[in-house]
């Protein structure tokens, strides 16, 4: 009955004005980065002239800066006591990083404009996730994180419609679809800038929706079970490489170039529907069992991947990999917040992220070169692999809060 009460007050309750302003932020953000990334393998290897190992070095480094800067800004932003003159600065960065991609000539460049554009993404990221969290009691972050990816994958929906419009009304123009991003690119840095605020401190004593304090120790532990959580989401992501990858094996199969934008279209869809439901399960059942049923998911489809055959093939698998993204992104998060103390976040969120692109890195480095030595089967199985043993190392992970999906 109680559980029943609960879960009908949440879902009335409002979602916060900073979540629910971040959430509109991640929407017209990613209708700008998807209206181009879908396309960047046909753009790196058809255009530029470059290969499966040009598209694994320019994602792993361009993953590895953010994280670089995401562990810095998050502890920049637990000193400072604010979050939102990092989250500002780093959507302004990518907003005028993503049109230059019209005006490169050689892969060298776009690699230089996509490093921008993720150290855009790693100064806005922790204290982005940090704010959520500020800003909304413990019991609604699966919610809160779900909100806001599903408008993150909408956007990565709306982005390749878009895309795919363009360039049926102007065939093969690249160049002008990266030049038009700045107008949603615009949008966001206004949204950002008029709409979010930074919490009040005086919620800190209600004791569910603590804020950053200015000046606190940087090397405040963030404890055992924290780290042993960071190991086991750098073991997966180890595994999981870049998903222009994923394109790549689509066009391996025989999906048109045409067809790309409707493929991610379709993905981007299923998983910002799944993103709300999932959000909504995490509050309910805990976010550490439904991110080991996550990463299950992922090992299988990596081996379907694998070992696919036809192109026919690849929609479901796309509509799989969707699944697996929609539970595991809020659930990532909010296992994140729910172990790092309130004074701490950002550098908890900070180190995260951190983890996660450098082991992006290698992930992608060695997969594309794996790709290109041995075909899809072996760095896919290899993936799913590392995933399996990655959701076995969660059980060992204790949880602060029963009702948050502790079991031990």
């Amino acid at each position: 009955m109680n559980a029943g009460r609960s879960a009908t007050s949440e879902q009335a309750a409002p979602l916060a004005r900073n979540v629910r302003v971040l959430g509109c932020t991640s929407l017209l953000n990613d209708i700008a980065s998807e209206m181009v990334y879908p396309l960047l393998p046909a753009f790196v290897k058809g255009v530029l002239g470059g290969s499966e190992v040009t598209l694994g070095l320019m994602e792993g480094a361009a993953e590895t800066a953010a994280s670089l800067l995401k562990l810095a800004s998050g502890n920049w932003s637990d000193r400072l006591g604010m979050r939102k003159p990092l989250v500002v600065s780093g959507y302004v960065i990518a907003a005028l990083a993503r049109p230059l991609g019209a005006l490169v000539t050689a892969p060298a460049q776009l690699v230089g404009l996509r490093l921008a554009d993720r150290a855009g993404k790693g100064i806005r990221g922790a204290p982005r996730d940090a704010l959520i969290v500020d800003s909304t009691p413990t019991g609604e972050r699966g919610r809160a994180f779900g909100f806001q990816k599903a408008m993150d994958h909408l956007g990565a929906a709306i982005g390749p419609l878009l895309a795919a419009a363009f360039l049926w009304l102007w065939p093969g123009a690249l160049r002008g679809l990266f030049l038009w991003t700045i107008v949603p690119g615009l949008a966001v840095v206004l949204l950002v800038v008029f709409g979010l605020r930074e919490p009040r401190r005086k919620q800190a004593a209600q004791g569910s929706m603590e804020t950053p304090q200015p000046g606190v120790p940087a090397s405040a532990p963030l404890g055992r079970n924290y780290a042993l959580y960071l190991i086991a989401v750098v073991l997966f992501t180890l595994g999981n490489s870049s998903d222009v990858f994923l394109i790549v094996r689509a066009q391996d199969l025989g999906i048109s170039l045409t067809a790309i934008p409707l493929l991610w279209s379709l993905f981007s869809i299923v998983k910002s529907y799944g993103s709300l439901v999932a959000g909504k399960w995490i509050d309910q059942f805990g976010a550490r069992p439904l991110l080991v049923i996550a990463w299950i998911v992922y090992a299988a489809v990596y081996l379907a991947f694998a070992f696919a055959s036809q192109k026919w093939q690849i929609w479901g698998l796309f509509i799989a990999y969707a699944l697996f993204f929609a539970l595991a992104e809020p659930a990532e998060r909010a296992l994140v917040g729910n172990l790092a103390p309130a004074h701490r976040r950002g550098a908890a969120f900070g180190w995260f992220h951190f983890a996660t692109g450098v082991a992006a890195f290698p992930a992608s480095v060695v997969f594309g070169w794996l790709y290109k030595q041995y075909g899809a089967g072996v760095p896919f199985s290899l993936g799913a692999c590392l995933a399996g043993v990655a959701a076995i190392l969660l059980f060992f992970v204790r949880l602060p809060d029963p009702a948050l999906g502790a079991t031990s």
